[in-house]
């Protein structure tokens, strides 16, 4: 997590140093070219405080959602971003450029306040409510059109998208005793 961070620090710094030529990548809302934005935009900021604000969220559900393995870490990112990328680009309004890992930040909240229901593993349960407790109420915010600076529709797909990343995701209990689960 700590080099995926490093990494938006770095394409940031970049960004900065050509007169923010990178800034047009974000998601444009129901244009063509803002389609490529999808895979673009999570790893874009609008300056350095933008990425500050998702930094430590970041490292910290990043963290947390990757000790799972790192190969589920990555696909459970990968159908975050992409569900939340086309989401913003189907409600965002006309015109507006999204850009930022706060989707992603939003959907790995989501995916652990979830997950360890749907798993139904008490650790999972414990991690859930821990986050949500701690979190919840600016994470409940953060989904309200409370600041046209900032886009709540990102927020709100990334959050739907983590919460659909743990059910499909999902991973069965194990019956008592350790053993297999065999369908007939």
């Amino acid at each position: 997590m700590l080099g995926w961070v490093a990494l938006l620090w770095v394409i940031e710094a970049v960004d900065f140093a050509t007169g923010h030529a990178l800034d047009p990548y974000g998601i444009t809302a129901r244009s063509a070219e803002g389609l490529s934005g999808i895979l673009t935009a999570p790893f874009l900021h609008f300056g350095f405080a933008h990425v500050a604000a998702n930094s430590v969220a970041l490292l910290i559900f990043g963290f947390v959602a990757a000790l799972s393995g790192i190969r589920h870490f990555l696909a459970v990112s990968a159908v975050i971003i992409l569900g939340d990328g086309i989401g913003i680009w189907l409600i965002a309004p006309s015109h507006t450029n999204t850009a930022g890992a706060s989707g992603l930040v939003f959907g790995l909240f989501g995916y652990l306040v979830v997950r360890g229901f749907v798993e139904r593993k008490a650790l999972g349960i414990a991690v859930g409510l821990v986050i949500a407790a701690i979190c919840g109420g600016s994470f409940f915010l953060g989904v309200l059109p409370t600041d046209t600076a900032v886009s709540w529709q990102g927020h709100l797909c990334g959050l739907a998208a983590g919460v659909l990343t743990a059910l499909f995701f999902r991973r069965p209990a194990h019956p008592a005793g350790g053993g297999r689960m065999i369908r007939a």
